[in-house]
């Protein structure tokens, strides 16, 4: 069923009146009544911002979508243990553990992760069935839409087009999601968070579980605006972090506190029952290259800029992404975070045989006023 209706939507957008007025009344009247997504009145859905591309021979845009349903739940034990090794990794007190901050940021690690889920989405006037949720909660699909029904919708190249989870009729809430319709030719920022636009100090295992945990998240001064004026270019964004997913809602709080422009989210999945606090925050070396690789792939005619910093291995992966994409690579900006210059063994080796024009640390945005893009 989901499949006709999605075809018969199809087939609307073409200009076909009277198959309009029957796809219409379907979705108003039968969807509803089928409860097409199967979330409780107790679970609740998170969706993620994604990044669609266009499928030039089929001229149609591909929307990925991806998403968690998860029933939150206080389960005093779990909580206890991560309490306790936050406590031990902060060197924190008992009563600071219990800060209202803290309880809020450990809240989504102690979920009760729903499986084999099936829930659909409506986006642009068509019903699509997404995968079943996996162990973790997580649920993916690709939408296909044709860029005419896209145009149809208002939807330009570069535009956020919003869906919204088809749930019964009864259930009266909203779980909404976005994804970005980006051209083919353009410029994207593929940005690391900690240390890049949010202090972390990574380097300071105990300060950075205290910066994750319990204090206010803070920008690094100047990034938000380097970062606008780019947007206002036409460049588009992705933000790539080793932090997990449990952290987005707060890290998209951050993000449009501190006006960043909205961007792809691309984080790190973990579930608690299967990890340390350690793994929760471990070094992105094994993690970051392949998203990084699948988004050069994705675009192939679109120039990236790749910012991240040197409390890590930004540089380190930022290099090999240029000597294997040395056309699509335009610059790539490291915040230095240490006392290393550019002409140490680090860096003399991180970025051999890559074009030294191409590369540049930096101390504070300001110094990148001449980088204009795209």
């Amino acid at each position: 069923m989901i499949r006709w209706l999605t075809q018969m939507s199809l087939l609307a957008s073409a200009r076909k009146p009277q198959l309009l007025i029957v796809y219409t009344v379907c979705t108003m009247w039968f969807w509803p009544a089928r409860g097409l997504s199967q979330v409780k009145d107790d679970e609740t859905v998170l969706f993620f911002r994604t990044s669609g591309w266009l499928d030039a021979d089929a001229d149609e845009w591909v929307l990925p979508i991806h998403g968690w349903i998860y029933e939150p739940e206080e389960d005093s034990t779990l909580r206890n243990a991560l309490v306790q090794a936050i406590v031990q990794a902060a060197g924190i007190d008992e009563q600071a553990a219990e800060s209202p901050r803290l309880k809020r940021r450990l809240r989504l690690f102690l979920v009760d992760n729903e499986r084999g889920k099936r829930l659909a989405v409506q986006i642009a006037g068509a019903a699509h069935e997404l995968k079943p949720s996996q162990a973790n909660g997580h649920f993916e699909g690709q939408v296909r839409l044709p860029a005419r029904q896209a145009m149809s919708q208002g939807a330009e190249p570069g535009a956020w087009l919003e869906y919204v989870l088809l749930t019964d009729k009864d259930d009266h809430r909203s779980f909404r999601g976005s994804v970005q319709l980006i051209p083919p030719e353009g410029v994207s920022v593929i940005s690391d968070i900690d240390d890049t636009i949010k202090i972390s100090e990574v380097t300071d295992k105990r300060t950075l579980v205290r910066n994750t945990f319990l204090e206010e998240f803070r920008p690094v001064p100047g990034m938000a605006s380097l970062y606008a004026r780019w947007a206002a270019s036409g460049a588009v964004f992705h933000y790539v972090s080793a932090s997990p997913w449990q952290l987005y809602p707060e890290l998209e709080a951050f993000r449009k506190r501190k006006r960043f422009p909205p961007g792809s989210f691309h984080m790190k999945s973990v579930r608690l029952k299967d990890s340390t606090l350690a793994d929760l925050l471990a070094s992105p070396l094994e993690y970051k290259p392949p998203i990084l690789r699948e988004l050069l792939q994705r675009y192939p005619r679109r120039q990236f800029v790749l910012v991240g910093d040197s409390g890590e291995k930004d540089p380190e992966v930022y290099a090999a992404l240029a000597r294997d994409f040395p056309d699509q690579i335009r610059w790539i900006l490291i915040r230095r975070v240490d006392d290393e210059q550019a002409d140490s063994p680090r860096y003399q080796q991180a970025f051999a045989n890559v074009p030294h024009d191409k590369w540049r640390l930096f101390d504070d945005p300001t110094e990148l006023k001449d980088i204009d893009l795209p």
